[in-house]
């Protein structure tokens, strides 16, 4: 499992608690600093729907222009979030090749480790 997200953010820190506290192996991946990738993006995209990966609350999302806004949203300029990767909703647990979750909601994470 890799948990991607930033250190500093409740929500991360919440999920890191919860894996750590029921003894989940995992690997954090900082997308501050380690960054994101397009491919995995793109994979992530195909599980979920941009409307649920992108954070239309976050600080960066309100100093985006309307037409980044709609690039993004619609898919043609994913490289938005490669270059601002707080726009995503944190933090995201990558189980498998194909299964996220977004955001840290407990009763989503049980369920993950009572299959």
């Amino acid at each position: 499992m890799i948990l991607y997200g930033i250190p500093n953010c409740d929500s991360v820190r919440k999920a890191r608690k919860f894996l750590e506290k029921n003894q989940i192996d995992y690997q954090f991946h900082d997308f501050k600093k380690e960054g994101l990738s397009l491919p995995l993006i793109q994979i992530w995209l195909t599980l979920q729907p941009i409307e649920k990966l992108v954070n239309k609350r976050s600080t960066t999302w309100k100093q985006l222009s309307d037409t980044q806004k709609e690039q993004l949203m619609s898919q043609e300029n994913l490289a938005l979030l490669t270059k601002y990767p707080t726009l995503i909703k944190r933090p995201v647990l990558q189980t498998n090749a194909n299964t996220i979750l977004i955001g840290f909601k407990e009763a989503e994470y049980i369920s993950l480790i009572s299959r």
